[in-house]
């Protein structure tokens, strides 16, 4: 029987090359026609990459909706409620947080705001928490967004996070249901958490 020498050959994989690109050079490739509408609108800007949003199931919309109104209808007029639009935080970061509160004293509400005119960032998370937890967290900690909330749809819980420094919260708070969530930067909010999640 006559046997068979057979070599394979290994070549290296190509290294994975990150397209890491400014947020001012998205929106021109969006302009240009480069980026189709629905990849842009439904994406983020994380770190100079586009990156796919979660999908928004019927309990989140609802929260979200639920502070919308709530803080329209009890902050002053200087304070601008953004519903899931864009917070330019740097140059290649420009995540779009569920809720932020800016401070009109400090700009005109005609572009997307900047951390220093930034009050408060909320994330409501259900399939995104893990995510919000990590990358969002510690990019709003790194910005010094001075305070962070996650609404925690899984465990009906408030998780508030205050203090910045080095990328990292220092403190964090956590209101259960049947507790009021206050916030640092508003003194005058009181939020039940119950509802939340009734």
């Amino acid at each position: 029987m006559a046997s068979i020498n057979s070599s394979i050959v290994v070549t290296p994989q190509q290294p994975y090359v990150r397209m890491r690109r400014p947020v001012a050079e998205y929106y021109k490739m969006y302009e240009l026609g480069l980026i189709d509408v629905e990849t842009f609108e439904k994406s983020e800007i994380i770190d100079g990459e586009l990156i796919r949003k979660m999908s928004i199931g019927d309990r989140h919309a609802w929260i979200v909706n639920f502070l919308t109104r709530f803080f329209i209808l009890n902050l002053p007029e200087t304070v601008q409620v953004h519903g899931q639009n864009p917070l330019r935080l740097s140059d290649y970061d420009e995540p779009e947080p569920d809720i932020v509160l800016s401070d009109l004293t400090k700009y005109d509400g005609k572009r997307h705001p900047t951390p220093a005119e930034t009050i408060l960032v909320i994330e409501v998370a259900e399939s995104s928490l893990r995510t919000d937890r990590t990358t969002k967290l510690s990019l709003y900690a790194t910005n010094q967004i001075t305070e962070s909330w996650i609404v925690n749809i899984p465990n009906r819980i408030v998780e508030v996070y205050t203090k910045p420094d080095l990328g990292v919260y220092g403190s964090t708070e956590i209101f259960e249901v049947g507790s009021i969530v206050t916030s640092s930067r508003l003194p005058d909010i009181a939020l039940r958490v119950e509802d939340l999640f009734s």
